[in-house]
């Protein structure tokens, strides 16, 4: 089977470098004809960033499978020729059976280094490398019998100081009742809050998680999107949600009920990834963009396709959308080709295809 690059139109395809983390190797940039322009070893990342001035962010330890669910034991930022100029582990000490007790940074997903709220390149907006704080999505062990008698590997975000101090924190099981969930779903979660291999429950799977950064709709009044706040999605519960730095409330959602209003004309979302707010100075600045996955997502009364309620939302084609966040209209959308004649659904097959982020380039293209 061919590997490497193996179509390349540089007419239309939006010319840059790709930064990606290769299993055994570390984090390897390659240019657009597939070539390794540099690697650094052993630098995992959930993912790795590249920052200005060649500094590259990602995990240099991957805590022990049989203890945990995707926990990285620390968040480094790496300079160009491999040293560790800064790093993060002091969240959580861990005594896991048989293993050398450890700090760990319990890290997963998602990550922003104060000065851009994205992490990605916004014109204008480069993020600190040598001062600043830092916004880390980590998870973290609780029992909650509002959601269920299960162990729950629930999310938390922390914001950090240069120096390490955890300034600010927010717990997702403390806002269950914020969410929306109707009882069908209420009970499925309490039953089985997708429990994983280690037995604890990734009931909301957060997989993204993002300041707003400076908008036009704050700008005009609305506190809902005040730039401090905080977006995030859970990709099990398929929902989207704005949380208030002041408050810790939820200030502004989407899903999980796609059955009504304006939510309906959207359309189901399913497992969707990298839904964050446009920056100032990209087209569509201030709408929520994201990747609807589709594939299988939600909790539910059970139907045919979902016997247990786990997952129980399906779709065999992927969407990715952009929203105004105001009027909740689906202001710009891509769907596949080919939709009009949909195939049979392979679990196999669509899973290996699955894209993990949108983004709006500065040519208007996503």
């Amino acid at each position: 089977f061919p590997t490497g690059t193996t179509i390349y139109n540089p007419e239309k395809a939006y010319n840059g470098y790709t930064l990606m983390p290769i299993k055994e190797v570390g984090a390897v940039l390659i240019d657009m004809n597939g070539k390794v322009v540099k690697v650094w070893k052993d630098l995992q990342g959930f993912p790795n960033k590249l920052l200005p001035g060649g500094y590259v962010m990602g995990s240099l330890g991957i805590r022990d499978s049989a203890f945990s669910y995707q926990d990285q034991t620390d968040l480094s930022q790496i300079d160009w020729d491999g040293n560790v100029v800064w790093k993060f582990d002091h969240k959580e000490y861990i005594e896991d059976e048989g293993q050398t007790p450890r700090w760990m940074a319990r890290q997963h997903h998602d990550y922003q280094r104060e000065g851009n709220p994205v992490g990605y390149y916004v014109p204008g907006m480069e993020c600190k490398t040598d001062s600043g704080n830092t916004l880390i999505l980590t998870h973290h062990n609780v029992v909650d019998p509002n959601i269920s008698l299960h162990p729950l590997c629930d999310d938390r975000i922390i914001e950090i100081d240069w120096e390490g101090n955890i300034v600010w924190e927010w717990n997702m099981h403390e806002h269950f009742d914020e969410l929306g969930f109707d009882e069908g779903a209420k009970n499925t979660i309490y039953r089985n809050p997708d429990l994983t291999a280690v037995g604890t429950g990734d009931w909301m799977h957060v997989n993204s998680m993002s300041l707003l950064g400076p908008n036009k709709w704050y700008d005009q009044g609305d506190e809902r999107f005040n730039p401090n706040n905080i977006i995030i999605d859970g990709r099990n519960t398929n929902i989207i949600a704005i949380i208030s730095r002041e408050t810790g409330k939820l200030v502004w959602k989407l899903g999980p009920d796609y059955s009504t209003g304006k939510a309906k004309e959207i359309g189901q979302i399913i497992g969707q990834h990298h839904a964050h707010m446009i920056p100032q100075g990209l087209p569509g600045a201030g709408n929520i963009l994201l990747f609807d996955n589709g594939g299988w997502a939600g909790y539910g009364i059970p139907n045919p396709n979902s016997p247990t309620g786990v997952f129980n939302a399906t779709r065999d084609h992927t969407r990715i959308l952009e929203i105004d966040p105001t009027t909740m209209e689906v202001v710009w959308s891509c769907l596949p080709k080919n939709l009009g004649h949909p195939q049979p659904f392979h679990a196999e097959k669509f899973y290996s295809c699955f894209i993990s982020s949108a983004q709006r380039l500065p040519n208007g293209n996503t």
